[in-house]
């Protein structure tokens, strides 16, 4: 399934493009009528859809507020092999190592 990005968020940085080529999950999805809301009353934002900007396809939390925290409705395990991992899997790498160089920089 092809993923439209806002182009301002994790999913944009990391796979450097707007358009997310990978497989849907069917199972569970985000309930379209409530978007609204949880836009209104929680810090996530909905930074990805299907490509009829009806399906939620990628939810996310401020840097401020997590240093990763990215929720997506496809499997980024599908396309990801082991000289060319997902986007996502580097990403959460890299915002480990990140959590861990500052960590030892406390010390």
């Amino acid at each position: 399934v092809s993923t439209q990005s806002t182009g301002d968020g994790l999913a944009y940085e990391l796979y450097g493009t707007r358009d997310v080529l990978e497989r849907h999950r069917h199972r569970y999805e985000v309930d379209p009528k409530i978007v609204a809301q949880m836009v209104r009353e929680t810090p996530l934002v909905f930074t990805g859809t299907d490509v009829t900007g009806q399906r939620t396809e990628i939810v996310e939390l401020p840097r401020t507020l997590h240093p990763f925290f990215i929720a997506v409705q496809f499997h980024p395990e599908y396309l990801s092999r082991p000289m060319k991992p997902s986007p996502l899997f580097c990403g959460l790498v890299r915002a480990g190592r990140v959590v861990r160089d500052a960590r030892a920089g406390e010390k």
